[in-house]
């Protein structure tokens, strides 16, 4: 009898995670190593949310927390959806997690029996098929193409649906893509949606707050009211508020699914720490004009990483609508060889050489779905950016 659980043959490691890892290794061995892995802001948690935490220690705000979520925070998130989304929803429809990942988690959990399947558009955020794995259910894959800015066709998405579908997951702004979905994009997919009634959404929003330019971020429950009871709307303030370490996310959907979700929550980790819940609750009710200042900020840096990505020989680098990646395609590069003689035959090896040769840590495609691409996160400083770019562009320059 094997002592590991069958579960984890399906399951493989975090990509992004490792090569994070990877570029950590390397720096404390004395490589020069530019991370362009790790998807996180470098900017700081604001101060006003950094103070509400310590305010919150000094009240005594220490003990066990509901497991869905302290009532001011989940108060917040109501608040939040109503005024940012035009999206009605009553507190106890809302949950609290540690983290987004952990939303999702239990969101499956909560729905999957052996033999459902779940729509993903690819390229997608890594964890989404193995969490699926995890709870017993089966990923499908609506593929998309640099063409239409990776982002689902209503055809595809037509296409994916079989009578085993349970979900799709819908992330916009998208990791690793940076995609956003206008409104008539989501329309399009909400109308095949309408045609399904068994199918339900679950909406990945973690970026919503990043996206440049004149483009306006819509969630699909907003443009669509028909398909409210039976989407999930997923947020956190990991991403725009600075905030990945204090690991909270949220959700607000229909009551038997939130009730089902505390549920196994209850009986796995309870609630998110009473802490990080409190700081929260400043970040969504306190003031926002600082997430304007940090989106030029991220927009002047997509304009560099794409203008001296398409620079480079055999590279091409849509610019994305929002989040804080870009998504190059490196088929120009595949079949040439490095001044070593190997030859670069698909984007995880273009990434293992650039980083030997280089020092410049990207996340190969195929871990999300679809290559021969690469993902650069450009939550980092211009000088760093830059310096990578050109480390990139000698790179490819190099190859014969």
């Amino acid at each position: 009898m094997a002592f590991l659980a069958d579960a984890l043959s399906r399951v493989k490691p975090s990509a992004t995670i490792a090569v994070t890892q990877k570029a950590r290794e390397l720096k404390n061995a004395g490589r020069d190593v530019i991370g362009l892995g790790a998807g996180e802001p470098d900017f700081d948690t604001p101060d006003n949310v950094k103070n509400a935490a310590i305010d919150a220690i000094r009240r005594g705000e220490t003990k066990y927390p509901p497991v869905s979520g302290i009532a001011p925070l989940r108060e917040a998130i109501a608040k939040k959806f109503k005024r940012e989304n035009n999206l009605e929803y009553r507190p106890e429809q809302t949950i609290v997690g540690t983290g987004g990942k952990q939303i999702l988690f239990n969101a499956f959990m909560a729905t999957l029996n052996p033999g459902d399947e779940v729509v993903i558009p690819t390229p997608y955020w890594v964890s989404y098929p193995e969490m699926v794995a995890l709870c017993g259910g089966t990923a499908t894959f609506a593929e998309t193409t640099i063409d239409n800015g990776f982002k689902l066709t209503a055809a595809a998405l037509e296409k994916a649906i079989t009578p085993r579908t349970k979900w799709l997951v819908l992330n916009s702004p998208s990791n690793p893509s940076g995609a956003a979905y206008s409104e008539a994009e989501l329309r399009a997919l909400a109308d095949v949606l309408l045609k399904h009634p068994n199918v339900w959404v679950l909406t990945d929003d973690m970026y919503e707050h990043l996206t440049y330019g004149d483009f306006v971020f819509k969630t699909i429950a907003e443009v669509e009211p028909g398909l409210y009871g039976r989407t999930l709307t997923m947020n956190g303030v990991s991403k725009a508020y600075a905030m990945t370490g204090w690991r909270i996310g949220y959700a607000a959907g229909p009551v038997e699914l939130i009730k089902a979700m505390d549920m196994i929550q209850g009986q796995q980790t309870s609630g998110a720490c009473t802490i990080a819940q409190w700081a929260s609750v400043e970040a969504l009710n306190g003031p926002q004009d600082f997430i304007a200042k940090n989106k030029a900020i991220f927009q002047a840096r997509r304009d560099l990483v794409v203008s001296m990505l398409n620079q480079a020989r055999g590279i091409t680098c849509p610019s994305p609508e929002g989040a804080f990646y870009v998504y190059p395609s490196c088929a120009g590069l595949i079949g040439r060889k490095t001044a070593s003689g190997k030859v670069i035959d698909n984007d995880e090896t273009f990434s293992a050489e650039l980083l030997e040769a280089e020092g410049v840590a990207v996340v190969f495609g195929s871990a999300f779905g679809l290559g021969p691409n690469f993902r650069i996160s450009y939550a980092t400083s211009e000088a760093l950016l830059e310096e990578a770019c050109t480390r990139i562009q000698r790179f490819t320059a190099s190859l014969s």
